[in-house]
């Protein structure tokens, strides 16, 4: 659960948003960037990417690999074939990953850096600080395998003992008070962010939760499937009860299957937990007591750890309402057996290697098809990230940022920013009430770019090398009392939802700011040494895409302020709506694997701000170029390398359960068609690579999405 609401240009299914809880996964080695190995590979040698992973850079002026193109693919029936087929063909997926793209790709170049760093720690090569001497503890004790392999479950002898102890629900519901601060699972839980409707303060946001697996589609799903997932996961659950020791394996699975899926039933979906109108109820806690009277609110907020808080968010209040009605009829003992396998769920990976293998048995190879765990190194290096992602972030930046990429950037964004601005009084379906609106929005927004104004410190941690499951415990503890520590003070505006070394970019709308980490900052979205037509295509793309999240389906509902308030005219309402149908229409036909399509609704923020975000970056392209003709270089003209720009960096190869995944729960649509979908809706893509009625990419003008 993250404190601010954003959306970011890609969603990587190892590395977690740095908000709330700071999380990233990077590493470190004894060798240089320059040595050669199959990419993603699971030994401890740093992985380098091939050259025709990364040949963008060394491409001048074009900034594309022809090695990566299928040129018998025709761009007007398959653009993503003919952008990308090459690197299809000749690219397997890492036997420790789930999934392989461009994204990847960065991660991986970011994972050698960043364990570049903590070799250094090792070898003195970084000056020893209280941060630093506190990342190489981290990473020490994951590192310290004899130990952890000694210690068995001992390290959960208390939190075992403290779950033996629920002697009646009043006990269970203190346990739940208590989870949050302890980083331990409930069927409910609650964060600190801002008030969406007071964007200047902070407030206590209550959410569904308590699922094991990721969404309730895996619990209720009928297809086959979901069927053998389900089946899979009662024997995860049974093997963890026997490693730990416990009684009865088997029958615990079962209760715990049974009762997730009693939650998963009353679960909203993630089509209605999009919606922010609808997941904003602000309540006192008497208005919570009495629409979810089966609950002793009053018991749980005193144990919470929470100060005496007068108001509260409650994202699905009719699911808060429905656990208070059934929990009381579930055994305690199944809740026992819940929280026990909760607690074993979310420790293993920092356990001995058969709980280890048996998290990853379950959670990579069977949700998401994924053959080999990553390396120990790298789960260490993982664990530094996630703990202290920004004390990594100050020593990656001064390595490996290039100060120039900034101001590039900050040329960029005002460019498109300038687009955007001619775009919206362009539009003829809004009203000039709501324009007027909308740029006072636009003018409001802030950018971020590459790395924090102000560093997030790490002085309440407190490390210890032969303490590892410790010194997990202790950093989830320090960053729930941060954050509770917000309530009552000014919203941070310096504060940053993703580390510097992150390959992603997001917008917020609390916030009503864009934000671009130095990790995404090069090829091949953006290169310094490439002709502009590419960068547009790509990192344009990309800087539009976040601009146009606050003006997608949900960010339109805030104002520049970033509180939620309706500025709309009724009648561009309906407008709005008539062509986002259009748009879910179109990603809903999209069929991945056989039998599941794409969820259009689920979707749709990320196509909408897909299509603007290309839309208004070769507005903006075609601005920079003052009147004079593009070149043509390598045979290509402008306007195909724009394209050209933009198709490569989607890039990217599935395991079909890692599919079904990202189909099941993501917010983005595959890659392959963000570029398929979104070029069929582009006249500018038609006049630039001459696409007819007959061919792959054409769709009917009547059916193609213009929204900004």
């Amino acid at each position: 659960m993250s404190d601010h609401p954003m959306s970011s240009i890609f969603l990587h299914p190892l590395k977690r948003l740095a908000v709330g809880s700071i999380t990233l996964t990077l590493l470190a080695c004894s060798q240089d960037l320059s040595q050669t190995s199959s990419p993603g590979n699971n030994s401890d040698v740093p992985v380098s990417i091939s050259a025709a992973n990364t040949s963008e850079s060394g491409q001048a002026g074009l900034g594309i690999n022809p090695d990566n193109m299928d040129r018998s693919a025709r761009p007007q029936d398959d653009f993503y074939r003919f952008v990308n087929g090459g690197w299809d063909d000749s690219t397997e997926i890492p036997e420790d990953r789930s999934r392989w793209g461009s994204f990847d790709e960065l991660n991986e170049r970011a994972d050698q850096r960043v364990l570049a760093i903590l070799r250094d720690l090792a070898t003195g090569e970084i000056e020893d600080t209280e941060e630093t001497a506190k990342m190489a503890d981290i990473f020490n004790a994951y590192m310290d395998e004899e130990r952890i392999e000694s210690l068995g479950t001992e390290p959960l002898t208390d939190e075992l003992a403290d779950i033996d102890d629920i002697a009646s629900y009043a006990d269970l519901l203190a346990y739940w008070a208590a989870a949050r601060s302890n980083g331990l699972t409930a069927p409910f839980s609650f964060a600190i962010t801002q008030d969406q409707q007071q964007s200047d303060q902070y407030i206590t946001l209550f959410y569904q939760s308590g699922l094991g697996m990721p969404d309730r589609e895996y619990y209720l799903g009928e297809e086959a499937r979901f069927t053998e997932i389900r089946e899979s996961y009662r024997a995860h659950i049974a093997t963890l009860f026997e490693l730990a020791g416990l009684e009865e394996p088997e029958l615990a699975a079962g209760q715990i299957l049974t009762l997730e899926t009693q939650l998963a039933e009353q679960h909203w979906t993630r089509v209605q937990n999009r919606d922010r109108t609808a997941t904003y109820n602000r309540m006192t806690p008497d208005e919570l007591a009495s629409q979810a009277a089966g609950i002793d609110w009053d018991q749980y907020l005193a144990n919470s750890g929470l100060p005496d808080i007068d108001a509260m968010v409650v994202m699905q209040p009719d699911y808060l309402q429905a656990v208070g009605e059934i929990w009381q009829d579930i055994p305690l003992s199944h809740w026992q057996n819940y929280q026990r396998y909760h607690l074993l769920r979310t420790s293993a990976q920092y356990m001995s290697d058969e709980f280890m293998m048996a998290h990853f048995d379950f959670f990579g190879r069977e949700l998401s098809g994924q053959p080999a765990p990553r390396s120990r190194v790298r789960r260490a290096g993982d664990l530094v990230e996630n703990l202290m992602g920004f004390a990594v972030g100050k020593v990656y930046v001064d390595r490996h940022f290039r100060p120039e990429a900034k101001a590039r950037m900050e040329d960029l964004v005002d460019n498109l920013l300038a687009s955007f601005e001619v775009a919206i009084n362009d539009l003829e379906w809004m009203s000039e009430s709501t324009k007027v609106e909308a740029q006072e929005k636009l003018a409001k927004l802030n950018t971020k770019i590459a790395y924090p104004d102000v560093w997030r410190d790490y002085e309440c941690l407190q490390t210890d090398p032969a303490q590892l499951l410790e010194t997990v415990k202790r950093s989830a503890a320090c960053e729930f009392q941060r954050n509770v520590d917000r309530l009552g003070q000014p919203v941070d505006r310096d504060e940053w939802g993703m580390t510097p070394q992150t390959v992603n970019a997001y917008y917020s709308p609390t916030m009503n700011e864009i934000v671009f980490p130095a990790g995404i900052l090069q090829p091949p979205f953006f290169n310094m040494e490439a002709d502009d037509a590419i960068n547009y295509g790509a990192i344009g793309a990309v800087i539009g895409h976040e601009i146009t999240h606050a003006f997608d389906d949900q960010g339109r509902r805030s104002d520049g302020d970033g509180n939620l308030r309706d500025w709309w005219a009724p009648g561009d309402e309906v407008q709005f709506r008539e062509r986002a149908q259009l748009m879910i229409d179109q990603y809903d036909a999209y069929e991945p694997i056989e039998g599941m399509h794409i969820q259009g609704a689920l979707s749709l923020g990320e196509n909408i701000a897909d299509l603007g975000g290309l839309t208004v970056s070769y507005q903006a392209w075609q601005r920079s170029l003052d009147g004079q003709e593009a070149p043509v270089i390598d045979g290509y003209t402008g306007p195909q390398r724009f394209f050209l720009g933009y198709g490569q960096i989607w890039r990217a190869k599935y395991r079909d359960d890692a599919m079904r995944r990202q189909l099941t729960t993501g917010p983005h649509s595959p890659p392959m068609f963000r570029v398929r979908g979104t070029l069929s809706n582009m006249p500018e893509f038609y006049e630039a690579f001459g696409v007819e009625v007959d061919d792959g990419m054409h769709r009917p003008e009547a059916l193609r999405v213009k929204i900004w």
